[in-house]
């Protein structure tokens, strides 16, 4: 499969496919719930105000579920790739990464994981062939 580079927040992840100097890019949604707040403070004036934090907290739950199942699709999707290479905003990456390392078979395949804003399709090709290309320079330094 080659080199794969990943694009990854809570809502989608960009993978990147290098291969042969030719690239290609694969989407994959998350589909998990965006994460809602409740108005107001955590004292409740109401009676009922435990049932608002039982609420939250199966919420929180539903969602941690949907993001270990796309994590999941994702591994599955970079199953044969060579070397991986991890990006994106927030926790998504770490949270990913964390998933990745638990895979005897791709955990000593990452190259790197760092932050990263979003960019364009482009952008992103872009970047990920630069990091590839840093991680190679220090191992052969190394």
């Amino acid at each position: 499969m080659g080199i794969v580079g990943i694009w990854i927040d809570h809502s989608q992840a960009v993978l990147v496919t290098i291969d042969a100097n030719k690239s290609s890019l694969t989407r994959i949604e998350s589909g998990a719930e965006k994460q809602q707040r409740e108005k107001g403070g955590s004292r409740s004036s109401t009676p009922y105000g435990a049932q608002v934090i039982v609420r939250e907290r199966r919420a929180e739950e539903r969602r941690k579920h949907q993001l270990h199942h796309f994590y999941g699709a994702v591994i599955h999707a970079v199953r044969d790739a060579e070397r991986i290479f991890v990006c994106g905003p927030g926790e998504a990456k770490v949270e990913f990464e964390k998933e990745l390392r638990k895979s005897k078979e791709l955990s000593h395949r990452i190259v790197g994981v760092e932050p990263a804003d979003k960019m364009t399709d482009n952008q992103l090709v872009a970047h990920i062939k630069r990091c590839f290309w840093k991680a190679e320079s220090a191992t052969e330094s190394a």
